[in-house]
C-alpha cells in the first residue's frame, strides 16, 4: 500500500475528509508491508526501523513539518466541542485564544525538519496520525462512560475511575485513571471527555465548560498550571485516564484495520 492509502483509511475512522494540520505524510512511500508504529516516532526509532527492514514510521504525535509548525490551528475544534456542551461559541473562541496563542509561539520557533531530514537520508516513508486517533478515543470513551453511568445523578469520581478501569488498556497500563481536581467521593454532574483538538486548551477551556454544566472533565494529561487554577476555580472536576492507553484506544482501531488490509504492524513506544 502507499502512505496515501493509509493515512486515508485513518481518516474515514475519525470522520476527516482532509489531514488535519497536526497529521501530515513527511515521506512519502509505496508498497509498504511493515510498519513500524509508537506514540513517539524520531530519529531513534528511524533508524530501529531500518536496521529491522520496515517499510514505514509512523508516530502518533507531530515530529515534523507542518505537523509543527502549524499545530495551533487544528485546536480551533476544541470551540466546536465547548459548542457541543453548550457554551457559546463567542465565548469559546475568546476561552480558547489564550493557550492557542501560546502554542503557536512555542511551535514557531521549533527544529520542524530534525526527524523528517533524517526519515530522508535514510529513505525510509514516515508519517504522523494525530487527530484521527485521538478522535476516535474521544468519541469511544465519551459513549463508553455515558452508556456505563447513564443519567445516574449521583455518580462520583471513583465510579468513573471503576468504569474506565474495567477497560483493559487502562487497567493494564502502569499510569491508570486518577483524579487530579476533587475527591474520589465527589459527585461527577455531566461527564466530557476531552481527548482531541491538538492539546489541553488551558483553564479558560476548563472554566467554560464548568460554567456550561459539565461537572468533570475527562482528560488523557492535564498540566499542574490547570490543575491548580481548577482547585481554586472549585467548580468542577478534572479526572486524568493516562496518557500511554487513551492513545492507544484510537491508534489501535487504526492499527486493525491496515491489518485487516493486510499490514504487518509493530507497535513500540507507548502503544499498550
Amino acid at each position: 500500500m502507499k502512505t496515501g492509502e493509509l493515512m486515508k483509511i485513518a481518516l474515514d475512522l475519525a470522520g476527516l475528509e482532509n489531514e488535519p494540520y497536526d497529521t501530515t505524510i513527511s515521506v512519502e512511500g509505496e508498497n509498504i508491508q511493515k510498519i513500524l508504529i509508537g506514540v513517539d516516532m524520531e530519529t531513534p526509532e528511524l533508524l530501529l526501523a531500518k536496521e529491522l527492514g520496515f517499510d514505514l514510521v509512523v508516530s502518533h504525535h507531530p515530529k515534523a513539518d507542518g505537523s509543527i509548525v502549524d499545530f495551533h490551528k487544528v485546536m480551533d475544534i476544541q470551540i466546536d466541542k465547548m459548542v457541543e456542551f453548550g457554551v457559546p461559541i463567542n465565548k469559546a473562541q475568546k476561552a480558547l485564544a489564550k493557550k492557542t496563542k501560546s502554542v503557536e509561539i512555542n511551535s514557531h520557533v521549533s527544529n520542524y525538519s530534525r526527524a523528517s531530514s533524517a526519515a530522508k537520508l535514510l529513505d525510509i516513508p514516515y508519517m504522523n496520525i494525530h487527530m484521527p486517533a485521538d478522535l476516535i478515543g474521544e468519541r469511544f470513551t465519551q459513549k463508553y462512560l455515558n452508556a456505563k453511568l447513564g443519567d445516574n445523578a449521583k455518580t462520583t469520581l471513583q465510579d468513573i475511575l471503576d468504569a474506565l478501569n474495567e477497560l483493559d488498556l487502562y487497567s493494564k497500563s502502569l499510569s491508570k485513571p486518577v483524579v487530579r481536581c476533587g475527591a474520589n467521593t465527589d459527585y461527577a454532574g455531566k461527564i466530557a471527555v476531552l481527548f482531541a483538538g491538538g492539546t489541553n486548551g488551558g483553564a479558560d477551556v476548563y472554566k467554560a465548560y464548568y460554567e456550561a454544566g459539565v461537572g468533570t472533565i475527562v482528560a488523557m494529561h492535564a498540566p499542574e498550571d490547570v490543575i491548580k487554577e481548577v482547585r481554586e476555580q472549585n467548580i468542577g472536576n478534572i479526572v486524568v485516564a493516562g496518557h500511554m492507553p487513551s492513545d492507544s484506544i484510537g491508534l489501535n482501531v487504526i492499527i486493525s484495520a491496515w491489518e485487516e488490509k493486510g499490514m504487518k504492524v509493530t507497535k513500540i513506544s507507548g502503544i499498550l
